[in-house]
């Protein structure tokens, strides 16, 4: 059976896009989507990758409203977290120790949540 072999993008409604962009690259660092097919597109490290639907009454991904959540790979949480406190963004982290890492949540400017994970290293 021919498989899929990773996520080519992440695509999603926005009121204003340009301000969602923005945001994006300014705090996490995911640059915008090019505006030609030679520009080069923001690349991603090499790591695990979940793809897990969820009930419909889940409240995990914030407000009742949000039908997705981006969970994002960071190497380092605690500094990550720092960074987007700085910029007066609200952040939770998670104090339960997972066997797979630890989490953290915060909200986009549009109210959709995103998930911070910095995966458990070996050893």
């Amino acid at each position: 059976m021919e498989k899929v072999n990773g996520i080519g993008g992440v695509f999603f409604r926005a009121r204003d896009p340009q301000a969602m962009a923005e945001w994006y690259e300014a705090h996490l660092g995911v640059t915008r989507a090019p505006g030609s097919y030679e520009a080069p597109v923001w690349s991603q490290e090499a790591g695990s990758t979940i793809f897990a639907p969820f009930p419909s009454d889940t409240d995990y991904f914030g407000r009742a409203a949000n039908q997705w959540m981006i969970n994002f790979r960071v190497a380092d949480l605690d500094a990550m977290v720092a960074q987007l406190r700085a910029a007066n963004i609200a952040v939770t982290v998670d104090e339960t120790a997972y066997p797979n890492g630890r989490f953290a949540h915060l909200d986009d400017p549009e109210g959709n949540r995103v998930e911070l994970w910095e995966p458990r290293r070996p050893g």
